[in-house]
């Protein structure tokens, strides 16, 4: 998987479409939850944009301290489903630490993880923090890194 690292400006209009278009088809139709996908913070994202055979497989958004947590953050984790059982998910993980570490010049990472994904962040060194809670009526739980 070719990996590239884009800010909102950066990114072509197809790329647009293509993440897009990505996160409405898993977070919205195969996870049948109606929420505003486009909540006007991709402008303020760094997006970590995973490409096999020039096909967009998966997709990060990325946030420096204080813009959505007070932490650097990471969100909108996808991979599409075809693809999920390559690692890819790992792979787009790791390059979204890296670029947090570089670009924003920190280790401190949050993320709002769907509780059943809980494993899969611990193997990228984050761990629980409180309680779960419900978002967009599915549950999920803060986890954060140093």
């Amino acid at each position: 998987m070719e990996i590239t690292v884009k800010t909102f400006e950066e990114l072509t209009t197809a790329e647009l479409y293509d993440l897009l278009q990505l996160r409405s088809e898993v977070f919205v139709v195969e996870q049948d939850c109606v929420y505003q996908d486009i909540d006007g913070k991709d402008r303020k994202a760094l997006h970590i944009i995973g490409r096999h055979e020039n096909k967009l497989v998966a997709y990060t958004r990325c946030f420096p301290q204080g813009v959505y947590f007070e932490e650097a953050a990471i969100g909108r984790v996808v991979v599409a489903q075809p693809f999920r059982k390559y690692g890819y998910g790992h792979e787009i993980m790791k390059a979204s630490i890296e670029a947090i570490k570089n670009r924003f010049e920190t280790k401190s990472i949050k993320l709002s993880a769907q509780t059943y994904l809980i494993k899969f962040y611990e193997s990228h060194g984050f761990t629980t923090t409180g309680d779960g809670y419900l978002e967009d009526g599915i549950p999920h739980i803060a986890m954060v890194t140093t």
